[in-house]
C-alpha cells in the first residue's frame, strides 16, 4: 500500500499532468488561430505526451492500492505575444514539472517508498528531455526574432514530430 503522503503527492502531480495537457492545447489552438500549423501540431504532440504522463501516475496510484481522487483543473493560460513568449513558457512549465517530480523522489525516500522510484527515475529522466527540447525550440525562438522566413522553416521542421499510433490529437485518427 502506497504512504499516504505519497498518495496525496502523486494526485497533485496527476493534476499538474493534466493541467499540462491542457496548457499545451491552448498553445495548440493559440498556433492554429497564428497559421503556425506546424507549431500547432508539435504542441498537439506534447499534449498528448502529458495525457500519458497523467494516466502512468493514474494507474500506479492503483497498482499500488492506492485510491486516485482527481482535482478540479486550472487554466492557466491562453494567448501569448509570440510564439517565442509560448514556448518560453513551455519551458518554464517543464521546469515548474521538473521541481514536482524532485518533490516526488524526496517524499517517497523519507517514506521509503522504494516501489516508486523505477517510475519517478523514468520522469526524471522524461524531464532532461522535456527541458532540453523546449529551451532549444525557446532559444531558436529568440534567435529567429522578428524573421517570418525563418519562423515559417521553423515551423515546418516542429509539424514534422510524429503522433504514436492512434493518438486522440492526432486529426488523422478522426478524420479518416
Amino acid at each position: 500500500m502506497i504512504a499516504e503522503r505519497l498518495l496525496k503527492a502523486m494526485n497533485d502531480q496527476v493534476k499538474n499532468e493534466l493541467e499540462s495537457y491542457y496548457i499545451y492545447l491552448s498553445m495548440a489552438a493559440y498556433f492554429h488561430d497564428m497559421s503556425l500549423d506546424g507549431m500547432a501540431h508539435w504542441m498537439r504532440c506534447q499534449a498528448h505526451e502529458e495525457m500519458n504522463h497523467a494516466m502512468k501516475f493514474f494507474d500506479h496510484i492503483l497498482d499500488r492500492g492506492g485510491k486516485v481522487i482527481l482535482q478540479d483543473l486550472a487554466q492557466l493560460k491562453i494567448e501569448w505575444a509570440s510564439p517565442a513568449e509560448a514556448f518560453q513558457d513551455a519551458y518554464n512549465h517543464e521546469q515548474f514539472i521538473s521541481g514536482k517530480i524532485d518533490e516526488l523522489i524526496t517524499i517517497a525516500r523519507e517514506e521509503k517508498e522504494y516501489a516508486s522510484e523505477p517510475i519517478l527515475s523514468w520522469f526524471l529522466d522524461e524531464q532532461v528531455e522535456e527541458e532540453a527540447t523546449s529551451s532549444k525550440i525557446s532559444a531558436e525562438l529568440e534567435m529567429i526574432g522578428e524573421d517570418k522566413s525563418a519562423l515559417l522553416m521553423l515551423d515546418r521542421e516542429l509539424g514534422t514530430r510524429t503522433f504514436p499510433a492512434g493518438s486522440s490529437l492526432d486529426p488523422s485518427a478522426y478524420n479518416e
